[in-house]
């Protein structure tokens, strides 16, 4: 008999394997507890439990976990890890430290289909969509080597893969992290290309969670050379549901700007920008292109940089210059490549 993997079960499933089982529904309660938070490896170390009753549900369960391969480790303190799922595909999530708070950028496909020309994650094409358990078995994974008062509170979707083209998982990751991580969902923030009817369906099928939109152009025809996806859905539908996406009070749409020297960081793209953007309660984040071999695209000067955010400041909008960290380890924004060969792997899974 083929055993349930109880991380792959919804609440409900949970629910519906226990009392199944003959068994009272708290035990459902204490299972989640136990995986969720306490990041249980296996039933057995369920303490909780009886013998008895571990024995009974190791029978025809199990608790899955992704393996940890290999981990690098920044000159800034960023942490980049390479996970193996069942399949043997790989992801890679990375933590970021800063002063006291802990950000992690977790993977929603394993490889990425919508190849962006300054993305690394791009060039590997599309593997697969991963499953919700897969998407927070990430966050598990890492609070496990964290001290033990010490927990993942920031979850970014800008690892690998476009979120909203894997909805369903993704929602379903996303109602457990805050049902059952206990992770505010102002503290989570799903980043899109601009799949813009998973825009709207987003909010109508998954916790309110923070919407970044990476933008990256001012004009459709830079667009479609940057992103292949902007032919399919152009900057004004784009933005036109954004506008419409309904936002709670001092709540943001993030927009992500990656600045391409001599491509976009024009100081006439600043002020389209500011004209694009103008009724849509918003802040820019501009990040200077994370060179990587190969590339053939040019990070601009600090000058440039500094010149456009304060031409978006003077249109009212909040900028931020995002500083990139983790570039030694290729662990910056758009250098994920989860592929390393297998004689360079190293087992780095928790006994």
């Amino acid at each position: 008999m083929q055993r349930i993997d109880l991380k792959a079960l919804s609440i409900v499933g949970i629910e519906s394997f226990v009392t199944g089982l003959g068994l009272p529904l708290f035990r459902a309660r204490q299972l989640l507890h136990w995986i969720y938070e306490k990041c249980a490896r296996s039933i057995d170390s369920i303490t909780e439990f009886s013998k008895g009753l571990r024995e009974r549900l190791s029978e025809t369960a199990f608790i899955s976990n992704i393996d940890l391969l290999d981990k690098q480790r920044s000159e800034d303190g960023t942490e980049k890890f390479l996970f193996g799922l069942e399949d043997s595909e790989t992801i890679e999530s990375v933590l970021i430290s800063d002063k006291d708070r802990l950000t992690l950028c977790i993977s929603s496909q394993a490889g990425c289909a919508m190849d962006c020309r300054f993305c690394l994650t791009g060039k590997l094409k599309i593997r697969r969509d991963l499953k919700a358990h897969e998407i927070i078995d990430q966050v598990i994974s890492i609070n496990r080597l964290l001290p033990s008062d010490t927990k993942v509170i920031n979850i970014v979707f800008m690892g690998m893969g476009e979120p909203l083209t894997n909805l369903n998982e993704v929602s379903e990751a996303l109602w457990r992290m805050t049902g059952l991580m206990k992770i505010s969902k102002r503290r989570i923030t799903v980043s899109t290309s601009g799949v813009v009817p998973g825009i709207l369906k987003l909010y109508d099928n998954a916790p309110h969670v923070n919407l970044a939109v990476s933008l990256n152009a001012t004009t459709d025809a830079v667009r479609d050379r940057l992103m292949p996806i902007n032919r399919k859905y152009p900057l004004r539908p784009l933005l036109d549901a954004c506008r419409k996406f309904p936002l709670e009070p001092s709540r943001r749409i993030t927009f992500e700007y990656v600045m391409l020297k001599d491509i976009n960081d024009k100081l006439e793209d600043a002020e389209r920008l500011v004209k694009l953007l103008r009724g849509i309660p918003s802040k820019v984040n501009l990040i200077p292109f994370n060179p990587y071999e190969g590339s053939g695209f040019r990070r601009p000067d600090d000058a440039s940089v500094l010149r456009f955010q304060d031409l978006l400041i003077k249109g009212n909008l909040t900028a931020i210059i995002r500083k990139s960290k983790g570039q030694d380890i290729l662990a910056a924004c758009g250098q994920l490549k989860a592929g390393y060969p297998a004689k360079n792997r190293q087992n780095c899974s928790p006994s």
